[in-house]
């Protein structure tokens, strides 16, 4: 929508359509088609592999970009799809004279068979207010949210398994308040009604050395009183950045929930992931949220090449000491440029949790270490839950499908990191 509403204000008498299907007719008719991918799931997904050879062969004059968080990886990206050129970070500043053919900073491409890597240096001050909406944004559910609002950028965190700081930086830059309004003011007249507030961590909003608790409260009032709390959510918190007063906040202007990046129940693991807090600091955290009467959940990682079968019990035993109201369980995912993808290359294939068939009884279900504990952990969260679920066959089900499928991921994108292992690590391993 951001980058939309650049080209929209920067090519006026071009028409510029955001398009959520990729079996659209509009693409075979473009002149330019730019691929905004968040996860690296998208190179290997055959579909978009088949669409852009598709539109080269029906349209020998089109141009097609990549960009979005996987520009942080050209390299992958130009030898695995047949694309132009990758827009790199943040695009808004670069994007028009690149489409222009004017300049190329902030383009990598392929040059005889050799890849070009022009560094983008320009870092956009977010005061745009110029965004392309479409006309269905309000049909949109992603997680009960029509949209996820992008207040601030950047991350002070240096978790290992993260790509955020390296895209956007650990420098925190934050939209005005003024433009964050009446964005969301024009956005409910296209009819979005449930927003929740983006940013990695929603505290963060106008960090300046430290928390600035005024202008988040400031923030989180205003848009309550245009939304309607029932409809406003400010869901990823760090547990080191909260305190009474920006829970009470929450409690007073939204729906009333936080989502704890806890990650694992073993200090061990925590350093190991660069968390730089401690199961106590995550235990404390869930408390405080009680004492204010939010909801609190977690979600969790398994499957860390480090994480051995006693730091997975403490991370159930953690579950039970928490007893959140929602437990989310994912595979550790090795993210081309981050500390994990370099760990996951050092680790043999034989001794990653994501390729070991487990050896008790989920081994039996054909699953790896890391699925058995995804599917273990999640049923797990439900039992100590606040109000426990009933684990029947359907959920069970639902959960064994969700791991399997997380474990298929894994292994696509570990493969691919591995052919590409001499782009990613500078040395090789």
């Amino acid at each position: 929508m951001i980058i939309g509403g650049v080209l929209k204000k920067n090519f006026k008498n071009t028409d510029v359509k955001l398009i959520k299907d990729i079996n659209n007719s509009l693409l075979l008719k473009s002149d330019v088609v730019i691929l905004s991918l968040y996860s690296t799931l998208h190179i290997v997904d055959k579909n978009i592999k088949n669409l852009t050879e598709v539109l080269k062969n029906k349209n020998k004059n089109i141009k097609i970009y990549v960009g979005g968080p996987v520009s942080a990886y050209p390299s992958i990206i130009l030898k695995e799809l047949n694309v132009d050129g990758v827009i790199l970070g943040e695009g808004e500043l670069t994007i028009t004279d690149i489409i222009k053919g004017s300049s190329d900073e902030g383009l990598a491409y392929l040059e005889n068979d050799e890849i070009v890597i022009n560094p983008n240096r320009k870092l956009p001050d977010l005061e745009s207010e110029d965004i392309l909406i479409p006309k269905d944004i309000g049909s949109q559910n992603i997680r009960g949210a029509n949209i996820y609002l992008e207040t601030h950028r950047g991350c002070l965190g240096h978790c290992t398994f993260c790509q955020v700081p390296k895209f956007f930086g650990r420098n925190i830059r934050s939209k005005p308040l003024e433009v964050i309004i009446d964005q969301v003011k024009k956005l409910k007249k296209y009819g979005v009604k449930k927003v929740a507030v983006s940013g990695g961590t929603g505290s963060l909003y106008n960090f300046k050395k430290k928390l600035n608790k005024d202008m988040f409260l400031d923030l989180i009032e205003k848009l309550s009183s245009i939304l309607g709390k029932n409809n406003l959510s400010i869901p990823d918190m760090r547990v080191d950045y909260v305190d009474e007063d920006i829970l009470n906040g929450i409690r007073d202007y939204t729906i009333g929930w936080v989502f704890y990046g806890i990650e694992s129940g073993s200090d061990k693991i925590l350093k190991d992931m660069k968390k730089g807090v401690s199961v106590e600091k995550n235990l404390n955290a869930i408390k405080l949220c009680r004492d204010c009467n939010v909801k609190v959940g977690g979600s969790f990682i398994v499957g860390y090449p480090t994480e051995t079968e006693t730091d997975y019990l403490l991370t159930k035993d953690f579950i039970v000491d928490a007893e959140l109201d929602s437990v989310f369980v994912s595979i550790a995912e090795p993210i081309p440029t981050t500390e994990l993808c370099d760990l996951v290359l050092k680790t043999p294939i034989d001794k990653n949790p994501s390729f070991i068939r487990d050896k008790g009884k989920y081994g039996r279900l054909g699953l790896t270490i890391s699925e058995g504990r995804c599917l273990d952990l999640s049923i797990h969260g439900n039992m100590w839950k606040p109000n426990p679920v009933i684990i029947t066959k359907k959920l069970f089900h639902t959960y064994y499908i969700e791991s399997k499928k997380q474990g298929e991921d894994i292994r696509k994108i570990t493969n691919l990191i591995y052919k590409y292992k001499s782009h990613l690590c500078e040395n090789g391993f």
